[in-house]
């Protein structure tokens, strides 16, 4: 079987030097289908779930209660001075001395109202039975056309209340109120007739309004299957769907309409003792339309209204007060072309609400930050309260809860939907992460793509400097590489391997038919030549490498995928050790090294906690004496399990582990402890100083000067008893930052080392700067000043170390020293101070303890 490799390769993604990155036409085709599917289905089941909740009734009272809210926000329009209303209340009813007033008494407030002609009068009080005395001048009062007299229609539980007789229909109103489920009133009944149409009903407040317009010529009266007309204003008739109701059909019978509260007191109000005893302006009443009707909590006529919810006493609207709403909004909406509130068809309410639903999953999709995403939620439910508010100004009534919840599902849903996608997909690139390729790759095995093979081969790639780029550039930088280099993946191997995004800049190639070796170098040299292409970033070149570790599997039983891609791991960093732009295959037991290596790390961790380690001094002694200047501490590992444990290997492990942290302040603690110890042992010993190693990681820390100020003081040391020895190169990462540090650790009046000096990359243009006692010579330098090939070019560099430290005023130390000539040649050199095997081997604190006894 050929190689999919050996036909001619498609097109390239992209070209040399193109900008970073670039996107073809499939893959933002393929991007906006995944953008778009899931938010469309999230939206419309969501819609639709909506949609049968909000049909059963069950989102009604959420929405009753947002109605409530917008009136109780827009409420703020002043009296309607059209109106007046005479409110009876209870002191009213008190002066009669009766808890209903007479015929008499009521005749008498008509003739009074009647002196200041007066446009309408809306009588709201029923008058089916007399009420003496004064039936007679009652009767009389109300022969008036101006006057407007209540009715109660018929219904499943009682016979209603009639007019008083002789009044004409054309003067009579029901004040029948509709009560909604949570006992509010919202709606009024306008207008009603029987199924014939030979029997039609009026609302009191219709009425009153009629009357009120004829003088305006306005009474044109049309009634309509959903709506009523007067002159060319429409009113539209409620259903059972309008908004947020979802009545029953016996529930919006009639013509229906919703109350627009504008002000929680319509009209100016004055008392029944006022209206008698003159206690108005006659202006209040002139050619207006008065209502009269009882405001008194004993009379029971009381309705909770939008208001209700929001007050702590009176929390009742009068019924009086409620017709005299409704008798000023058709008047408003009459002369003043002030909208009435009506609600949107079941479709465009259908289409509002989809469209929020379509709102929350763009804004879960798109953002990927809490805070943004908080803040976007945040935005577009103001957004639909502010749309329900404005809406409502205009006079529609629109879905406010439905709208909001279709925004959280949704958004809620795609949240589980993107949750669950992240969960096995890269973000990024959207690729496969390690998880959903662990999955594939498993999966591989038990389908048997290819059956005429039982062998896979997975590659594993690694970009080689990943971390520069992002340290030069800028995360955003690295972002578009790792898109770029996982878009041209898939341009070269398209359908003929499965890939994934393993690791930070780690993707992994598993190819669906068998590659034998002599394929592998054409596969990665492929690979190769694609990263090998140049990006333009923000007008930088941007070269990519990659690391390659190969490894073959074979299918079956005990196929494993996790160690097929643990196995290309391991071979990827063996060709990353042996430098980049490589690849390497795996070979059986490449493993144990790196298990070895696991090992030893652990047991690592377990010596610094089982105490295991153990501090050895290497004595610093006096070039010009050959007494005792000082002891070098360094750290031993007796394990428990090992023996003795090379510091070579450990240390760098330490390192790259960060254990070195922990570990060094150990060995700095004990070594000061040993120190103060010999103080305290052999005071003729006081010149003695003891040098501690810096690790890198150490140097780095930012609490290392409080470190070091702690244990001097918990251990009772002086400052100048301690010598820190620190490398070149740890000191020229961030030159003046070091130099600053320096003078820190200075002022606990420490003693400064560069250690191996003449190894690293210093520059002296800084050394002069460095607030630093000693220069120590590498042992690389010392050991070979004695070799009759080397011993004038290595003498020569010792020589010039040691002059450039007198001439900086420091002192030098040469360590490695194992031979008298070369304690001869750096005498003759004038170095102060050598350590090295030539006078002791690093000693255990027992030893140490007796060398500093003898030389008492």
């Amino acid at each position: 079987m050929s190689s999919p490799f050996s036909r001619k390769r498609q097109k390239r993604f992209g070209a040399a030097n193109q900008p970073l990155p670039a996107i073809n036409s499939s893959f933002r085709k393929r991007c906006l289908t995944l953008l778009f599917l899931p938010i469309l289905f999230s939206s419309l089941v969501v819609t639709v779930t909506l949609g049968g909740i909000r049909q059963k009734g069950y989102l009604q009272f959420l929405e009753l209660t947002a109605y409530d809210h917008l009136v109780r926000l827009t409420s703020h329009q002043g009296l309607d001075d059209r109106l007046l209303i005479i409110g009876i209340n209870e002191k009213d009813l008190q002066k009669q001395q009766q808890g209903e007033l007479s015929d008499a008494v009521i005749a008498k407030l008509l003739r009074a109202l009647q002196q200041h002609r007066p446009a309408v009068i809306g009588l709201d009080i029923f008058r089916d039975v007399p009420h003496p005395p004064g039936e007679e001048a009652l009767a009389q009062a109300l022969k008036a056309e101006n006057i407007i007299v209540p009715t109660q229609l018929p219904n499943s539980e009682s016979q209603g209340v009639p007019p008083p007789l002789g009044i004409p229909a054309s003067r009579v109103g029901f004040v029948d109120l509709i009560i909604d489920p949570d006992n509010v009133v919202r709606r009024y009944f306008l207008y009603g007739q029987s199924p014939n149409g030979q029997v039609k009903a009026y609302a009191f407040a219709l009425q009153i309004a009629l009357k009120y317009l004829e003088s305006r010529n306005k009474k044109v009266f049309k009634v309509f299957p959903d709506d009523l007309q007067i002159s060319s204003t429409v009113f539209p008739r409620l259903s059972s769907t309008s908004g947020g109701y979802q009545l029953p059909a016996s529930e919006a019978q009639g013509w229906q309409v919703l109350l627009k509260y504008d002000s929680p007191q319509v009209a100016r109000q004055i008392s029944l003792e006022q209206l008698l005893t003159g206690d108005f302006e006659p202006n209040w009443l002139e050619n207006k339309i008065i209502l009269v009707g009882y405001v008194a909590p004993s009379k029971k006529d009381t309705f909770p209204t939008p208001y209700s919810a929001a007050n702590t006493t009176n929390f009742e609207m009068p019924g009086v007060k409620i017709h005299g709403l409704m008798v000023s909004q058709i008047i408003k909406s009459v002369l003043e072309d002030q909208p009435s509130l009506t609600s949107w068809s079941n479709q465009q309410e259908w289409i509002w609400i989809w469209g929020w639903s379509w709102v929350g999953g763009i804004l879960v999709w798109r953002t990927n930050r809490l805070v943004p995403l908080l803040s976007g939620v945040l935005l577009a439910v103001g957004g639909i309260w502010s749309l329900s508010l404005l809406f409502y100004l205009q006079g529609f009534w629109i879905p406010f809860v439905p709208a909001l919840l279709g925004l959280a599902l949704t958004g809620a849903s795609l949240l589980a939907y993107k949750v669950l996608y992240r969960t096995y997909h890269d973000p990024l690139t959207e690729l496969p992460n390690r998880r959903l390729f662990l999955q594939n790759l498993q999966k591989f095995n038990r389908v048997g793509i290819d059956p005429s093979h039982d062998q896979v081969t997975l590659f594993f790639l690694d970009i080689d400097g990943f971390n520069k780029i992002n340290a030069a550039l800028g995360p955003e930088a690295g972002d578009c590489l790792l898109k770029a280099i996982a878009l041209k993946l898939k341009q070269l191997f398209q359908d003929q391997a499965f890939l994934g995004r393993v690791g930070g800049d780690e993707f992994a190639i598993c190819l669906k038919s068998a590659v034998d070796n002599s394929k592998i170098d054409t596969i990665v040299a492929l690979i190769h030549q694609e990263l090998a292409e140049i990006f333009i970033w923000q007008g930088t070149e941007i070269r990519s490498t990659a690391s390659v570790g190969i490894a073959h599997g074979t299918l079956g039983r005990e196929f494993q995928a996790r160690e097929l891609l643990r196995y290309a791991d391991i071979a990827m960093n063996r060709a990353k050790e042996a430098g980049k732009d490589r690849h390497d295959l795996y070979l059986a037991g490449m493993d144990l090294e790196a298990t070895q290596r696991w090992e030893l790390e652990i047991d690592l961790w377990n010596a610094l906690k089982n105490q295991e380690f153990r501090l050895y001094y290497q004595p610093i002694i006096s070039l010009k004496n050959r007494k005792i200047a000082g002891f070098e501490a360094l750290v031993r590992w007796q394990s428990s399990k090992r023996g003795f444990v090379s510091p070579s290997a450990f240390i760098p492990i330490a390192e790259e582990t960060g254990l070195i942290v922990e570990l060094g302040q150990w060995i700095l603690k004990e070594a000061c402890r040993q120190m103060r110890t010999w103080q305290q042992m052999f005071p003729q010993h006081q010149s003695v100083i003891m040098s501690v190693n810096l690790s890198s990681r150490q140097f780095s820390q930012p609490n290392l000067v409080s470190q070091i100020a702690l244990t001097l003081e918990q251990i009772g040391l002086s400052g100048e008893m301690l010598k820190l020895e620190i490398t070149e190169s740890m000191m020229m990462n961030d030159v003046e930052a070091a130099i600053e540090l320096l003078k820190r650790l200075k002022a606990l009046g420490l003693r400064l080392s560069i250690d191996d000096f003449g190894t690293g990359y210093s520059s002296l243009s800084y050394l002069h700067r460095f607030p630093i006692d000693t220069l120590k010579i590498d042992r690389s330098f010392v050991s070979r000043m004695d070799l009759s090939e080397d011993e004038g070019k290595y003498s020569q560099i010792v020589r010039t170390i040691i002059a450039l430290g007198h001439n900086l005023e420091l002192d030098v130390i040469a360590e490695g020293i194992e031979t008298s000539d070369q304690v001869q040649i750096l005498q003759d050199l004038e170095c102060e101070y050598g350590q090295g095997y030539f006078f002791a081997k690093p000693l255990s604190k027992e030893v140490a303890t007796e060398l500093l006894r003898q030389s008492s």
